[in-house]
Formats: structure tokens, sequence, C-alpha cells
């Protein structure tokens, strides 16, 4: 199963090998950052060829990808304690979307991939279903009434989630010019989505 090399410590399963690269890859993005990270230098961290990184790994892109799911649950907590103390849906809409604008370049491993501009590496994980599922439990982990607030099911809940991560992710990906400030990207969110909140 592909399990050549290793440092002499072969993985039992397919998942391990998988954490192990990608463990490898955070270690390379650590000491060199990700501009100078490249399969190659993955594969000599991990112990392996580039063929058995290539193995479970297609590409350099795949592996990114996965190191930016590996910080993607820290953030998701922090950002779940930050919406813990508001408990109007229009300002837990809008601080969830200032939190991330702010947040995500200054994350350890989602931000490198921002930074670089590898943002499609992290659009392309985040605008799933199983994201807009995950966007909906932290905002249901929150004090508001959804229900109250005409928010009624847990298919709308996700939509609301969907919007507010494309949002975010628009904000990440083409910035205003000049960069808006907190208040003026509250603003703008309080403005427009807002009122869908007030129902």
């Amino acid at each position: 199963m592909g399990y050549h090399g290793w440092q002499g410590d072969p993985p039992g399963a397919e998942d391990e090998a998988r954490r192990r690269i990608v463990q490898a890859a955070i270690a390379c993005i650590d000491r060199a950052g990700l501009a100078k990270t490249n399969l190659s230098h993955i594969a000599a961290e991990a112990g392996v060829t580039r063929q058995t990184v290539y193995r479970y790994f297609p590409s350099l892109a795949e592996i990114l990808r996965a190191v930016a799911h590996a910080g993607a649950d820290e953030f998701a907590e922090r950002m779940r304690r930050h919406l813990s103390a508001f408990d109007s849906p229009v300002e837990v809409a809008v601080e969830s979307v200032v939190f991330a604008v702010r947040s995500l370049p200054d994350e350890p491993y989602l931000g490198l991939l921002l930074q670089a501009g590898e943002a499609d590496y992290f659009t392309a994980g985040t605008a799933t279903p199983p994201s807009f599922s995950l966007g909906a439990r932290i905002l249901r982990d929150t004090e508001v009434d959804w229900s109250a607030a005409g928010v009624r099911t847990d298919a709308e809940l996700e939509e609301l989630a969907e919007i507010l991560m494309r949002l975010f992710m628009s904000f990440l990906q083409y910035p205003s010019t000049p960069p808006a400030t907190d208040d003026e990207l509250r603003g703008m969110v309080r403005r427009w989505i807002g009122p869908a909140l007030r129902g």
C-alpha cells in the first residue's frame, strides 16, 4: 500500500499515511514558508519518495487544501467563542463576517494560503455543503433565537451560513480599495444583511 520508507515506521492505514504527509507539509511551511515548500521537501520530511506522496495526494494543491482543513476546526472554535458575546441575530451575522475577514489572514495555515495567493485552494474547500453545515452549527451554538429572527429550519440556517461565508470569502479575495475599516465593514453587512434577520 505504498508504505516504503516512512523513516522506518510505516503507517498502519491510508488515513495515517495522509495525516503524516500533512504533518510533514506543516513542518515544511513552518520552517521555510509556503513559497519555498514543494513536493520534494514534503516527501523528504515524511521520509518517503515523491511517488509515495503522489499516491495519496495528486498535487501540491491537494496537500495545501488538507493543511488548510487541519486548521479549520481550531478557527471555527475561536469564531464560536467570539460570537458567544452577542445575542442579536444581526450582530452575530455582522461579527461572523468581520471576525473571518480580520482573523483568517493571520491564521497560521489558512492565512498562509491566502497570503501566498492560494485563495482558490482555501475557497474550494470552504464553499462546500460540509463547510456550510459547520457554519450553521457555529451560528446555532450562539444565544440567538433564530426562529424569532425568521430563520426557522436547519436548511435556512445553512443558507444563512452559506451567504455569510461567501461574503467573507469575497472580501478576502477581493479587498476593498482603500481597505474598509472594521466599522465600515460592520455598517455594510448590517445595512444589507440586517433587514433579512429582523423578519
